[in-house]
């Protein structure tokens, strides 16, 4: 493997020392809370305001310093942090995958990909498998990178391209998918919370990008095929380590037996589906009596809890995996138990949401950031770009998307709303910047483990191997899924259900 320049040495030095030397994401936002308060008090006494663009009244800042902050402080933080909008969106939504995942459902449908692929395909279907294996959270990192490297040896191709090319459609794509994941709920509610510092009565719905996500998955694999193909592979060569091709395990009967209880029961549940929702008077049609305002599209975070959770039942049962009720509820704590860290993070990241919009700051720096941007003149298309390539660059410093959105979307959001453009295009742009620098970034959260998954075949792989294989990666998904972006908006195409580009106060 090519060696990476001393100029590229120096800048992942860099990356690597700033992004270390920031503090942890959840001292981070306790942080920004208490600089808000100080902030607010400032603000305060130098009387900023701004003029409402639709209402015409005056907005001030709101004193967190004053005896009503202090107050207000004390007496709402348990209901900021019990009524941030993605907490229980994501607790639910992770009760059901944790029953799949703990049932081997997951896993074995991962594998059953990779094994059905002919070898022309194999490219295609590793990165297409990572792309949609983010509808269960993580679980793609810890079981189809590795799996990639066994298969593409057991071809005699070399490992780390297998490992490079599931490593790009599970973090380079990570925002793409078929199905509502686990992040759509979550981005979702924090783009909810920040429109309503403009519009207190605005919905996004998880369901908001999903049209342009659901295009995606298909140019994020197409592209990943292609750039392992013809940009990583070639500079990889031939593999000549001393690791053996290890034999792939084909489905065992108890698997294919808990395949097909699943396919029963999701028969079952589409069948219920379309019962309810394709009649007229359906029961699953919405107040409206239209699809769009169905209560499974509203509602899509309790789908992904019902068939997640029985798909999952049904699967453990048929490999006889769970015995009994309590081998499911134990699956579901163990979901629970991987998302400690990210309750300590809500907590804190929840009070910051909050004192910024008791504040007023939000509001006046989205008014004026916005006229400010209305006076250069910049149109859609450029600033959307802008906005993507920012968002890719905070990604290399620090890892959480939630973290980031959270601390992106109460500013991006209303100064974008104020210009024009809805909660869920600001969102889109977002989601792209921030995974087509995951696969470069060493703040990304399991960038560690790749680099253990890389040195199985490579005892020399560090930071600078990782980035530099995936650097093509990075590069081509922002230019592809840009140009995607701006065929969209050119076309005027909605970005999922009920989710225009154009916002109107």
């Amino acid at each position: 493997m090519k060696k990476v320049s001393g100029i590229f040495d120096k800048f992942l030095n860099i990356v690597e020392k700033g992004g270390n030397a920031l503090p942890n994401p959840s001292t981070l936002f306790a942080i920004f809370a208490f600089l808000t308060i100080m902030l607010s008090g400032i603000a305060y006494l130098l009387d900023l305001q701004s003029i409402h663009p639709v209402t015409n009244e005056i907005i001030k800042i709101n004193n967190l310093l004053s005896e009503w902050g202090l107050h207000k402080i004390m007496l709402e933080m348990v209901d900021n942090f019990t009524s941030f909008a993605p907490l229980g969106i994501v607790m639910v939504a992770l009760l059901g995958l944790g029953i799949a995942e703990g049932s081997g459902l997951i896993s074995t449908v991962i594998r059953l990909f990779v094994l059905s692929a002919p070898k022309s395909m194999l490219t295609f279907i590793i990165v297409f498998a990572g792309v949609i294996s983010n509808m269960a959270s993580t679980v793609g990192y810890v079981i189809l990178i590795p799996l990639a490297g066994v298969v593409f040896l057991a071809v005699r191709r070399h490992p780390i391209a297998g490992m490079a090319a599931a490593y790009a459609g599970i973090s380079g794509g990570y925002n793409a998918n078929l199905l509502i994941g686990t992040v759509d709920p979550l981005l979702a509610g924090l783009s909810q919370e920040a429109a309503r510092i403009i519009d207190p009565a605005y919905v996004v719905n998880p369901t908001a990008n999903y049209y342009f996500m659901f295009i995606s998955t298909f140019l994020i694999s197409i592209a990943g095929t292609w750039i392992t193909e013809k940009f990583v592979e070639p500079r990889l060569g031939n593999y000549s380590g001393e690791v053996e091709p290890e034999k792939i395990e084909h489905l065992s009967p108890e698997e294919k037996k808990g395949l097909k209880f699943t396919l029963i029961t999701i028969s079952a549940i589409v069948i219920a589906i379309f019962i309810g929702m394709f009649p007229e008077d359906g029961i699953f049609r919405g107040d409206d009596g239209t699809i769009l305002g169905s209560p499974l599209i509203k509602g899509v975070v309790s789908l992904i809890f019902v068939v997640a959770g029985l798909a999952g039942i049904a699967f453990g049962f048929g490999t006889g995996k769970f015995k009994n009720d309590d081998d499911v509820i134990k699956s579901m704590e163990q979901s629970m138990k991987s998302i400690a860290t990210y309750l300590v993070l809500v907590f804190f990241a929840s009070q910051f949401v909050a004192y910024f919009n008791w504040t007023n700051l939000g509001l006046i720096i989205a008014i004026e950031g916005a006229n400010f941007l209305a006076h250069l003149g910049i149109e859609l298309i450029p600033l959307m770009i802008l906005f993507i390539i920012l968002s890719g660059t905070i990604n290399l410093f620090m890892g959480s998307a939630s973290a980031k959105w959270a601390l992106m979307a109460p500013i991006f959001v209303p100064m974008f709303m104020l210009l024009g453009f809805s909660p869920e295009l600001t969102q889109t742009g977002f989601r792209i910047g921030d995974s087509v620098t995951n696969v470069i970034s060493p703040m990304m959260s399991f960038f560690a483990l790749i680099i253990v998954f890389f040195q199985k075949y490579d005892k020399k792989a560090g930071i600078g191997t990782i980035v530099s294989t995936m650097l093509p990666y990075s590069i081509l998904f922002f230019i592809f899924w840009t140009i995607l972006l701006v065929f969209w908006i050119w076309m005027g195409f909605p970005l999922g259900p009920n989710s225009g580009l154009h916002y109107q106060m």
